[in-house]
């Protein structure tokens, strides 16, 4: 581990005022666009979100008509990720008089990428994005052989994964390698991002799997409190998930659910012995965040405590199902196996140890299930049971997503996979929509449910990633938390 000295602090700090000047001082709108892109990409624009907002509402205002394919698509990219509400229309010059995409974008492989990146940010009714996705990825899948890096790295990159489902920590790590190869690269960005990246890496150093998890949520120096809660929460609620899917009868189940419905230390007694440790260890992890929270804000725990209780309860009717050998309609299925993700759970915890923005206000809206935090569970829910269906059905577990959905339409696995898809993406588009201004809540929140929902897709890409963890987890940990950059 690379020391994180003084001279390091301060030579970040150098570089940070001079990129703020770039960002300040730079009047030409491309190289604004192209400045604050790389920036993000290379994980540092939380240095800098005040001059940001301020540099694309300038690209926002200017006039943008005679612009090829890429500026086009970075710009609309940069500013939906901002919530603007911009349309997708200026992307109609690019097509035929038969209202198709032109073949002859097909030469342009760097703005068919941009395009590729943009068309994951659609809001319902975005056909044209729609399209411009397998577009772009057909071409881009076909041209990829005869394309060098650090452009060919980069489409195999977003190919995997498009940029905007990508975790920022792992997107940072990869896109710094690759930013090193431009030709057009800022030196000066260079260094930033990579010193940046090892004095995080000092800071982040916990080699769990449950931390990496908390490191993709919030990785900035600031919300170190928030951290440290939610991966205290994080390692509880994967022993509770395992006590409800691998170990308690029917009848421990129901008694450690009625405990964690009491929350009260004194219903130890009614548990089984080896439940028994476990639930004072919850109960007293949880009251003891009210230590680490100003007077003003220890009501936080009260709604943390409240979503535990409904996750508990969403593993025990998921065990009745699974003992039952029930299989649900899929909108049954979803009203428990939503909560039972945990993911609305973990978006409360992850606004407990966040500043002035997590207000009441903010508790009461996210304990009301809103759009966002639904689609964000959906997508979530449906990811895991695709990479985990096979594995869990080999031993009594409740019916998956894929299951209820083969019964109650009578398809086999490979249709009610490409169905349960069509969801996904539908739900991507809620998320999208509720990230455009005038958001319910601050963008700080948004952001939360946002890089959990990156993680999940992280996680979840091809196996069970947090079950299976001596796979490429192991690997991102060690880039992330191990393996410094060399500078």
């Amino acid at each position: 581990m690379q020391e994180c000295d003084a001279r390091m602090q301060e030579r970040a700090a150098e570089l940070m005022e001079q990129v703020r000047s770039m960002l300040k001082d730079t009047a030409d709108i491309l190289q604004t666009m192209d400045l604050v892109d790389s920036i993000q990409l290379l994980g540092l624009s939380y240095h800098f979100e005040k001059e940001i907002s301020e540099a694309l509402n300038r690209v926002h205002d200017a006039d943008f008509n005679d612009h090829g394919l890429y500026d086009t698509a970075l710009r609309f990219r940069l500013l939906r990720q901002q919530g603007y509400h911009v349309t997708p229309d200026v992307f109609n010059k690019f097509k035929d008089e038969e209202g198709n995409l032109m073949s002859t974008l097909k030469d342009d492989p760097k703005g068919l990428l941009s395009l590729y990146n943009a068309a994951y940010l659609p809001i319902h009714e975005e056909t044209i994005l729609d399209e411009a996705i397998s577009f772009t990825r057909d071409l881009l899948v076909s041209m990829l052989s005869n394309l060098t890096p650090p452009l060919a790295t980069q489409v195999r990159l977003f190919l995997e994964s498009p940029l905007c489902r990508r975790m920022k920590r792992l997107l940072a790590r990869n896109y710094i390698s690759i930013y090193q190869e431009c030709a057009t690269r800022n030196d000066a960005l260079l260094e930033l991002a990579k010193l940046d990246f090892n004095l995080l890496q000092c800071l982040h150093h916990r080699v769990v799997e449950c931390y990496y998890w908390i490191l993709a949520v919030y990785f900035e120096p600031h919300y170190s409190r928030a951290r440290v809660i939610s991966t205290k929460v994080m390692a509880m609620t994967s022993i509770l998930d395992d006590i409800y899917d691998l170990y308690s009868t029917l009848e421990e189940s129901q008694l450690l659910t009625q405990a964690i419905q009491r929350w009260d230390a004194k219903a130890v007694h009614q548990l089984p012995e080896y439940m028994k440790g476990y639930f004072l260890k919850l109960i007293h992890t949880i009251e003891e965040f009210e230590n680490l929270l100003a007077p003003s804000e220890k009501y936080r725990v009260f709604y943390l405590k409240e979503a535990m209780k409904g996750l508990s309860r969403s593993y025990l009717k998921e065990n009745k199902w699974a003992i039952k050998h029930y299989v649900p309609k899929l909108e049954e299925h979803m009203q428990i196996s939503l909560i039972s993700s945990a993911y609305p759970m973990l978006v409360c915890a992850s606004f407990v140890g966040m500043g002035e923005v997590a207000t009441k206000e903010a508790f009461e809206w996210v304990a009301s299930f809103p759009k966002i935090v639904k689609a964000s569970a959906l997508i979530a829910r449906i990811a895991n049971d695709f990479v985990s269906h096979e594995l869990e059905q080999t031993r009594e577990h409740v019916a998956s997503t894929i299951q209820c959905y083969m019964k109650e339409f009578g398809t086999n696995m490979q249709v009610a996979c490409e169905k349960l898809q069509v969801l996904v993406e539908d739900a991507w588009k809620d998320v999208n929509e509720e990230c455009l201004n005038p958001t319910a809540v601050s963008k700080p929140l948004l952001e939360r449910i946002v890089n959990f929902l990156c993680l999940f897709n992280d996680i979840y890409k091809v196996i069970d990633g947090y079950t299976n963890s001596s796979t490429y987890t192991r690997d991102n940990i060690s880039s992330l938390l191990v393996h410094p950059i060399e500078i």
